[in-house]
């Protein structure tokens, strides 16, 4: 039995918790460890930290289970941090993991440095769901687990067209489908599936959009009046810079938002050359080395300057040059 098992066997009361911000990954590696561990054993007491996420996500087994804010200031056996390079990605959630007698840490980011008493970090897992079904015993995944694995499997590849996809991710995804997964409702309900808000914000986002650095380089943003104005929130623009990457000759996308004032939120992407984690690791950030985020402070004149200089330090292209 590896560590995390026993470990798990051993807790009578156990925490889980991922990253602020929490997307399909972090969501899908939460409820699906705590679908495995209901599952097999019911006896203990499990609960499930995250902030708010994508209302598409809430079919999942457990999601009606899961607290939005601290509720109980109570000493776990065992916190289980999932997807989360760092211990300031917690956000409100951090209490929980200093004060565990036991912390154990499952990722798949680069950026993880190793943190926790026990630790897997496997950044050639497409992930961090990738990363946890290979602890398990798949004997004792049941379809709710199997559900839960497999779409953050499906929103960290981009339905398994990220150049992060490898072998070893479909056949785990082909193994959560034998196990009761089903893809067509799954990356329909939560992937392809839109509102109406999410469609003007992206629009809008499209707009405003602009090609930079020979043309390398997509670039938009959204004030927060926009934000208000739709009553939107960081939920509604998942997918916007993925949309973005996908322009014809582009090689990296960047889209960032005001989520407070004069603090803007940036997403990366990148096609085949550019590492947007080295970009974002000089910002405080972190990710992987297509897809990478951070925050930075300053007026929108001056927030894309240093981004856009730092990405320029990875250009030009083999096929520019």
């Amino acid at each position: 039995m590896n560590q995390f098992l026993e470990a798990i066997e051993q807790a009578e009361s156990i925490v889980i918790i991922g990253h602020i911000r929490p997307d399909g990954d972090c969501v899908g590696s939460c409820l699906g460890m705590y679908n495995y561990i209901v599952d097999n054993y019911p006896e203990k007491q499990t609960d499930v930290y995250l902030g708010a996420f994508n209302k598409e996500f809430c079919f999942l087994n457990g999601a009606d289970q899961v607290s939005h804010q601290v509720r109980k200031s109570k000493t776990y056996d065992l916190c289980l941090a999932l997807d989360c390079a760092s211990t300031d990605r917690f956000g409100p959630f951090e209490r929980y993991y200093r004060s565990a007698k036991i912390r154990a840490v499952i990722d798949h980011h680069a950026s993880n440095h190793g943190y926790g008493d026990i630790c897997l970090v496997q950044p050639k897992a497409a992930a961090a769901c990738e990363a946890i079904f290979g602890i398990l015993e798949t004997d004792k995944i049941s379809k709710r687990c199997a559900e839960a694995l497999y779409l953050g499997i499906v929103h960290d590849t981009g339905v398994f067209k990220h150049g992060n996809t490898t072998r070893d991710t479909m056949c785990v995804a082909g193994e959560l489908i034998g196990m009761g997964a089903e893809p067509n409702e799954i990356i329909d309900r939560t992937f392809y599936s839109k509102s109406y808000v999410q469609n003007q914000l992206l629009g809008r986002a499209l707009m405003e959009s602009y090609l930079t650095l020979d043309d390398l380089c997509i670039v938009t943003g959204l004030r927060k009046q926009i934000f208000d104005f739709y009553h939107a929130t960081s939920i509604d623009v998942d997918g916007v810079v993925d949309q973005l990457r996908v322009t014809r000759g582009v090689e990296v996308a960047v889209f960032f938002y005001e989520y407070e004032p004069d603090v803007y939120k940036f997403s990366l992407r990148s096609n085949r050359y550019v590492d947007v984690s080295q970009i974002a690791i000089h910002f405080g950030g972190g990710g992987h080395i297509r897809a990478a985020g951070f925050s930075l402070p300053g007026t929108i004149q001056d927030v894309c300057k240093p981004v856009l200089e730092q990405i320029a330090l990875q250009l030009p292209l083999p096929d520019h040059a």
